[in-house]
């Protein structure tokens, strides 16, 4: 079926927008009600530029190695804080705040897999454990905080709270219940012009048609130490994105068929993704992240917001959908872009210059077509084969044999587990010193 045959009738798109207005002004109308007597938090701007400017000149002086480590040393001491009276355990560490984080971070230590001999690989059997309400059968840890304590103490990479939709997956053995890494599949980029091209998408379609839905990010695809390294986990991660168990879910929670997932190089041009089968290069990101100030300062310029500028503050951290999601994409970025525009914080202090791989993969032979909504879910014909079996002997036999074997080779196989637990208790300086040489691993 044509674009133009699929089309809604203009009536029909204006009774979606008008009843999208009237649940916004609704929201609106009751958030006046409650704000009423509220005592405005009264921001000195001159001393937040100030601190801002400071604040980013210290950041964006940084390689991105260097900020992309300190945004994680920020983020374990915002997340995992020690007890502010300084008790310390046996080991003279301070204790945690929240005990209960040691613990899941101290079981995920003792379960990360680690091979005895170097073809150890090959008695793998990867499955995915969806995070949603699963809990771990043997110490009764919930899936979610079992998920963080991967994700944040096995990649040098911040962990990001995503909007939006997201799927959240611990990958580990089924044998022997040994933890392999975890991925998260999120709502996609709205636009990336290379990706956009290559599937000749135009905007409408894609937001007004509700076509992005159809598309996902893997967002997350951290492999744990040392199947990372010595048998590019990356890779294998990356594949099990595409698989049936990711398809299943996504239209499980969001009742869309999954056509496509795209996801980007942490570090230029070369990448775990690079030749990967079934993942295509699609160029560069035209520009890259944003350099962000303190936690601290980012709640004073919500603060600064919500007195000057109420109506985009409600927009960004207020309202939602129907749905109950927010009614805003990606609305931190909006509102830090939109502050630092009014408060005349120079442009070259706001973001990197570094470039990203943009990499998508098709999983049926007509998903373009599909995008452009040319043809229906109906006509759609698979690619290949995206079980889990298929994937993982596509990685044993492709990737992993030959690394391990090139490292072998080489000696320069490492078994470092490299958990960064320890962030928890070191200063930034400490940190820099040991792990620096290690981000991007």
């Amino acid at each position: 079926m044509a674009e133009a045959e699929k089309t809604e009738p203009l009536n029909i798109q204006m009774g979606k927008k008008n009843a999208i207005d009237a649940h916004l002004e609704k929201q609106w109308d009751e958030y006046l009600e409650a704000e009423k007597d509220a005592k405005p938090v009264v921001v000195d701007e001159t001393a937040m530029v100030a601190r801002i400017i400071d604040e980013l000149t210290n950041v964006s002086g940084m390689s991105v190695e260097e900020y992309t480590l300190y945004q994680k040393w920020c983020e374990v001491h915002e997340k995992y804080p020690v007890d502010p009276e300084g008790s310390v355990n046996l080991l003279g560490k301070p204790y945690l705040l929240d005990k209960a984080q040691i613990k899941v971070i101290e079981h995920v230590k003792r379960n990360i897999w680690y091979p005895k001999e170097p073809d150890d690989y090959l008695k793998l059997e990867p499955e995915l454990i969806f995070t949603e309400g699963t809990v771990n059968e043997i110490e009764k840890f919930p899936a979610p905080a079992l998920w963080n304590a991967i994700r944040t103490f096995s990649s040098t990479m911040k962990n990001n709270n995503n909007i939006g939709r997201n799927l959240n997956f611990i990958v580990q053995d089924k044998v022997s219940k040994k933890y392999l890494g975890v991925i998260c599949i999120s709502s996609d980029f709205l636009d990336l012009t290379p990706r956009d091209k290559y599937i000749g998408w135009s905007r409408e379609v894609k937001t007004q048609g509700h076509m992005i839905n159809h598309t996902a990010i893997g967002s997350t695809i951290v492999p744990l130490q040392p199947l990372g390294f010595n048998y590019v986990g990356g890779k294998l991660l990356a594949l099990l994105c595409l698989s049936d168990t990711v398809q299943e879910e996504w239209k499980r929670q969001y009742k869309d068929v999954l056509v496509g997932v795209t996801t980007t190089s942490l570090y230029g041009s070369f990448s775990q993704y690079q030749n990967l089968k079934h993942w295509h290069k699609r160029g560069h990101s035209s520009g890259s992240v944003s350099y962000e100030p303190t936690k601290e300062t980012i709640y004073l310029i919500r603060d600064w917001l919500k007195l000057n500028y109420p109506r985009k503050y409600f927009e960004w951290y207020v309202a939602t959908k129907s749905t109950g999601q927010p009614y805003k994409r990606d609305h931190r970025n909006r509102s830090l872009t939109f502050a630092y525009s009014k408060l005349k914080i120079p442009k070259d202090l706001q973001r990197s210059k570094h470039e990203r791989g943009i990499y998508f993969s098709t999983l049926y032979d007509n998903t373009n077509a599909f995008l452009r909504k040319e043809i229906d879910e109906t006509a759609l014909v698979k690619s290949f084969d995206t079980s889990t079996e298929y994937l993982v002997k596509l990685w044993k036999e492709k990737y992993a044999g030959k690394r391990i074997a090139s490292l072998q080779a080489d000696n320069r196989t490492n078994f470092e587990t490299l958990y960064y637990d320890d962030l928890i208790y070191m200063t930034w300086e400490e940190t820099k010193n040991k792990y620096l040489s290690q981000v991007g691993r």
